[in-house]
Protein backbone atom coordinates (compact mmCIF):
# COMPACT_ATOMS: atom_id res chain seq x y z
CA UNK A 1 0.00 0.00 0.00
CA UNK A 2 1.31 3.41 -0.87
CA UNK A 3 1.13 6.22 1.74
CA UNK A 4 0.89 9.60 -0.44
CA UNK A 5 1.94 11.81 2.83
CA UNK A 6 5.26 10.01 3.28
CA UNK A 7 6.19 9.73 -0.67
CA UNK A 8 6.01 13.28 -0.45
CA UNK A 9 7.93 14.13 2.39
CA UNK A 10 10.88 15.03 0.11
CA UNK A 11 8.72 16.25 -2.12
CA UNK A 12 11.13 19.04 -3.69
CA UNK A 13 14.11 16.59 -4.14
CA UNK A 14 11.57 14.12 -5.74
CA UNK A 15 10.46 16.75 -7.99
CA UNK A 16 13.87 17.81 -9.76
CA UNK A 17 14.41 14.65 -11.92
CA UNK A 18 10.72 15.25 -13.17
CA UNK A 19 11.53 18.73 -14.31
CA UNK A 20 15.19 18.33 -15.62
CA UNK A 21 13.65 15.05 -17.65
CA UNK A 22 10.82 17.13 -18.91
CA UNK A 23 13.05 19.67 -20.13
CA UNK A 24 14.34 17.31 -23.17
CA UNK A 25 10.93 16.86 -24.32
CA UNK A 26 10.58 19.24 -27.43
CA UNK A 27 6.65 18.54 -27.76
CA UNK A 28 4.90 21.42 -28.71
CA UNK A 29 1.09 20.59 -29.12
CA UNK A 30 0.85 17.48 -28.22
CA UNK A 31 -2.60 15.98 -28.25
CA UNK A 32 -2.99 13.64 -25.52
CA UNK A 33 -0.16 13.60 -22.67
CA UNK A 34 -0.14 10.27 -20.38
CA UNK A 35 1.86 10.41 -16.81
CA UNK A 36 2.84 6.54 -16.22
CA UNK A 37 2.54 6.53 -12.19
CA UNK A 38 1.30 9.70 -11.41
CA UNK A 39 1.59 8.97 -8.18
CA UNK A 40 -0.23 12.07 -6.19
CA UNK A 41 -0.64 14.33 -9.40
CA UNK A 42 1.28 17.19 -8.05
CA UNK A 43 4.04 16.89 -10.95
CA UNK A 44 1.23 15.58 -13.77
CA UNK A 45 -0.47 18.94 -13.03
CA UNK A 46 2.38 20.68 -14.30
CA UNK A 47 2.21 19.25 -17.65
CA UNK A 48 -1.52 21.15 -17.58
CA UNK A 49 0.46 24.12 -17.34
CA UNK A 50 2.84 23.45 -20.26
CA UNK A 51 0.23 22.08 -22.17
CA UNK A 52 -2.66 23.56 -22.22
CA UNK A 53 -4.85 22.53 -24.49
CA UNK A 54 -3.99 19.17 -24.34
CA UNK A 55 -5.74 16.70 -22.64
CA UNK A 56 -3.07 15.17 -20.00
CA UNK A 57 -4.29 12.04 -18.43
CA UNK A 58 -2.37 10.26 -15.45
CA UNK A 59 -2.44 6.53 -14.76
CA UNK A 60 -1.51 5.03 -11.25
CA UNK A 61 -1.84 1.15 -9.95
CA UNK A 62 -2.32 2.57 -6.15
CA UNK A 63 -6.00 3.69 -5.28
CA UNK A 64 -4.85 5.89 -2.38
CA UNK A 65 -2.45 7.83 -5.07
CA UNK A 66 -4.90 8.21 -7.24
CA UNK A 67 -7.81 8.84 -4.59
CA UNK A 68 -5.19 11.81 -3.35
CA UNK A 69 -4.72 13.18 -7.14
CA UNK A 70 -7.98 13.28 -7.68
CA UNK A 71 -8.37 15.69 -4.87
CA UNK A 72 -6.34 18.11 -6.95
CA UNK A 73 -8.64 20.66 -9.10
CA UNK A 74 -5.78 20.84 -11.74
CA UNK A 75 -7.32 20.18 -15.52
CA UNK A 76 -6.25 16.12 -15.48
CA UNK A 77 -7.72 13.12 -16.00
CA UNK A 78 -6.89 10.54 -13.04
CA UNK A 79 -7.15 6.73 -14.01
CA UNK A 80 -6.88 3.22 -11.83
CA UNK A 81 -4.92 1.73 -13.99
CA UNK A 82 -1.53 -0.91 -14.48
CA UNK A 83 0.71 0.23 -16.41
CA UNK A 84 1.83 -3.36 -17.71
CA UNK A 85 -1.91 -3.23 -19.77
CA UNK A 86 -1.98 0.07 -20.91
CA UNK A 87 -1.76 0.96 -24.68
CA UNK A 88 -1.36 3.75 -26.27
CA UNK A 89 -4.34 5.00 -28.77
CA UNK A 90 -3.28 7.06 -31.96
CA UNK A 91 -3.66 10.73 -30.40
CA UNK A 92 -1.07 9.88 -28.08
CA UNK A 93 2.22 12.24 -28.53
CA UNK A 94 3.83 11.69 -24.74
CA UNK A 95 4.08 9.60 -22.55
CA UNK A 96 6.21 10.04 -19.09
CA UNK A 97 7.36 7.70 -16.74
CA UNK A 98 8.90 9.14 -13.50
CA UNK A 99 10.36 6.72 -10.80
CA UNK A 100 7.62 4.46 -11.43
CA UNK A 101 9.01 1.27 -14.02
CA UNK A 102 11.66 0.01 -11.58
CA UNK A 103 8.67 -1.98 -9.71
CA UNK A 104 7.95 -3.24 -12.99
CA UNK A 105 9.96 -6.38 -13.97
CA UNK A 106 10.49 -6.66 -17.61
CA UNK A 107 9.87 -3.21 -18.51
CA UNK A 108 12.13 -2.60 -21.48
CA UNK A 109 9.84 -5.31 -23.11
CA UNK A 110 7.36 -2.41 -22.36
CA UNK A 111 9.08 0.51 -23.91
CA UNK A 112 9.45 -1.74 -26.61
CA UNK A 113 5.90 -1.97 -27.48
CA UNK A 114 5.22 1.36 -26.18
CA UNK A 115 7.40 2.58 -29.26
CA UNK A 116 5.71 0.49 -31.83
CA UNK A 117 1.81 1.32 -30.87
CA UNK A 118 2.94 5.10 -30.51
CA UNK A 119 2.46 7.13 -33.60
CA UNK A 120 5.29 8.46 -35.46
CA UNK A 121 6.50 11.63 -33.81
CA UNK A 122 5.49 10.67 -30.01
CA UNK A 123 7.65 11.58 -27.20
CA UNK A 124 8.63 8.75 -24.72
CA UNK A 125 10.22 10.30 -21.11
CA UNK A 126 11.67 8.04 -18.56
CA UNK A 127 13.18 8.27 -15.50
CA UNK A 128 14.00 5.20 -12.96
CA UNK A 129 16.20 5.61 -9.89
CA UNK A 130 19.64 3.81 -10.61
CA UNK A 131 20.78 4.37 -7.16
CA UNK A 132 20.63 -0.13 -6.06
CA UNK A 133 23.57 -0.19 -5.03
CA UNK A 134 23.85 2.73 -3.00
CA UNK A 135 24.40 1.99 0.94
CA UNK A 136 21.25 2.73 1.57
CA UNK A 137 20.16 -0.36 -0.43
CA UNK A 138 22.79 -2.16 0.46
CA UNK A 139 21.95 -2.21 4.06
CA UNK A 140 18.02 -2.19 3.24
CA UNK A 141 19.05 -5.50 1.95
CA UNK A 142 21.24 -6.79 4.64
CA UNK A 143 18.75 -6.19 7.03
CA UNK A 144 16.38 -7.95 5.26
CA UNK A 145 18.46 -11.29 4.82
CA UNK A 146 18.86 -11.16 8.53
CA UNK A 147 17.50 -14.66 9.82
CA UNK A 148 14.85 -12.41 11.75
CA UNK A 149 13.22 -11.22 8.66
CA UNK A 150 14.45 -13.49 6.10
CA UNK A 151 11.53 -15.69 5.49
CA UNK A 152 9.07 -12.97 5.42
CA UNK A 153 10.57 -10.87 3.49
CA UNK A 154 12.14 -13.30 1.06
CA UNK A 155 11.75 -12.50 -2.56
CA UNK A 156 10.32 -8.37 -1.86
CA UNK A 157 13.62 -6.75 -2.80
CA UNK A 158 15.40 -6.85 -6.03
CA UNK A 159 19.07 -5.61 -6.39
CA UNK A 160 18.97 -4.71 -10.14
CA UNK A 161 15.37 -3.53 -10.78
CA UNK A 162 16.69 -1.12 -13.73
CA UNK A 163 19.02 -1.14 -16.62
CA UNK A 164 22.01 0.96 -17.27
CA UNK A 165 21.65 3.95 -19.68
CA UNK A 166 23.32 2.07 -22.54
CA UNK A 167 20.66 -0.43 -22.43
CA UNK A 168 17.90 1.64 -22.55
CA UNK A 169 19.54 3.55 -24.93
CA UNK A 170 19.83 0.66 -27.80
CA UNK A 171 16.31 -1.02 -26.47
CA UNK A 172 14.20 2.34 -27.76
CA UNK A 173 17.09 2.71 -30.73
CA UNK A 174 16.41 -1.08 -31.96
CA UNK A 175 12.56 0.36 -31.82
CA UNK A 176 13.68 3.06 -34.17
CA UNK A 177 13.38 6.05 -32.28
CA UNK A 178 15.93 9.14 -31.66
CA UNK A 179 17.12 8.44 -28.57
CA UNK A 180 18.46 11.10 -25.38
CA UNK A 181 19.78 9.14 -22.77
CA UNK A 182 22.04 10.02 -19.57
CA UNK A 183 22.23 9.86 -15.80
CA UNK A 184 22.42 12.13 -13.09
CA UNK A 185 23.65 11.87 -9.02
CA UNK A 186 21.99 14.62 -7.03
CA UNK A 187 22.95 15.51 -3.85
CA UNK A 188 20.44 16.25 -1.46
CA UNK A 189 21.09 17.93 1.49
CA UNK A 190 18.68 16.38 4.42
CA UNK A 191 17.93 18.41 7.29
CA UNK A 192 18.54 15.99 10.53
CA UNK A 193 17.09 17.04 13.98
CA UNK A 194 18.13 15.70 17.18
CA UNK A 195 14.48 14.63 18.10
CA UNK A 196 13.52 13.37 14.83
CA UNK A 197 14.70 10.06 12.90
CA UNK A 198 16.96 9.25 10.35
CA UNK A 199 15.96 11.59 7.25
CA UNK A 200 17.74 8.88 5.40
CA UNK A 201 15.12 6.12 6.83
CA UNK A 202 12.23 8.70 6.41
CA UNK A 203 12.74 8.85 2.65
CA UNK A 204 13.35 5.30 2.45
CA UNK A 205 9.72 5.37 3.95
CA UNK A 206 8.16 6.68 1.09
CA UNK A 207 9.31 3.91 -1.61
CA UNK A 208 11.87 1.27 -1.23
CA UNK A 209 10.39 0.56 2.69
CA UNK A 210 6.98 -0.08 1.54
CA UNK A 211 6.69 -3.93 0.43
CA UNK A 212 8.75 -4.32 3.91
CA UNK A 213 6.36 -2.67 5.82
CA UNK A 214 3.35 -4.59 3.81
CA UNK A 215 4.86 -7.90 4.89
CA UNK A 216 5.81 -7.32 8.54
CA UNK A 217 3.41 -6.85 11.29
CA UNK A 218 3.83 -3.88 13.92
CA UNK A 219 6.42 -5.33 15.84
CA UNK A 220 8.55 -6.64 12.83
CA UNK A 221 8.01 -3.50 11.74
CA UNK A 222 9.29 -1.29 14.31
CA UNK A 223 12.39 -3.66 14.69
CA UNK A 224 13.41 -3.67 11.29
CA UNK A 225 13.13 0.01 11.31
CA UNK A 226 15.53 0.04 14.54
CA UNK A 227 17.68 -2.05 13.02
CA UNK A 228 18.25 -0.23 9.54
CA UNK A 229 18.25 2.95 11.42
CA UNK A 230 21.47 2.28 13.02
CA UNK A 231 23.08 1.12 9.96
CA UNK A 232 21.94 4.36 7.72
CA UNK A 233 23.35 6.51 11.00
CA UNK A 234 26.64 4.88 10.21
CA UNK A 235 27.15 5.21 6.10
CA UNK A 236 25.27 8.62 6.34
CA UNK A 237 26.63 10.53 9.33
CA UNK A 238 24.95 14.31 9.95
CA UNK A 239 27.45 17.04 9.48
CA UNK A 240 26.08 20.64 10.80
CA UNK A 241 22.78 19.30 11.02
CA UNK A 242 22.61 17.74 7.73
CA UNK A 243 23.28 13.94 5.98
CA UNK A 244 24.56 14.26 2.28
CA UNK A 245 22.54 11.60 0.21
CA UNK A 246 23.93 10.76 -3.13
CA UNK A 247 21.05 10.13 -5.35
CA UNK A 248 21.74 8.15 -8.87
CA UNK A 249 19.13 8.17 -11.37
CA UNK A 250 18.83 7.28 -14.98
CA UNK A 251 17.22 9.14 -18.16
CA UNK A 252 15.61 8.09 -21.48
CA UNK A 253 14.21 10.37 -23.76
CA UNK A 254 13.04 9.41 -27.31
CA UNK A 255 11.09 10.44 -30.25
CA UNK A 256 9.41 7.38 -31.82
CA UNK A 257 10.01 6.81 -35.78
CA UNK A 258 13.07 9.44 -36.15
CA UNK A 259 15.93 7.11 -35.56
CA UNK A 260 19.11 9.27 -37.66
CA UNK A 261 20.07 7.82 -40.58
Amino acid sequence: MWDPTAYQRYGDERSRPFHDLLARVGAEHPRTVVDLGCGPGTLTATLAERWPGSRIVGLDSSAQMIARASELTAPVTFELADVRHWHPDERTDVVVSNAALQWVPGHRELLTRWAGELPAGAWLAVQVPGNFDAASHRLLREVAAHATWRAALAGLLRATPVAEPVEYASTLADAGCAVDAWETTYVHLLPARPDAEHPVLTWLEGTALRPVRAALDAAGWAAFRAALEVRLAEAYPVRRGRVYFPFRRIFVVARTGALPG
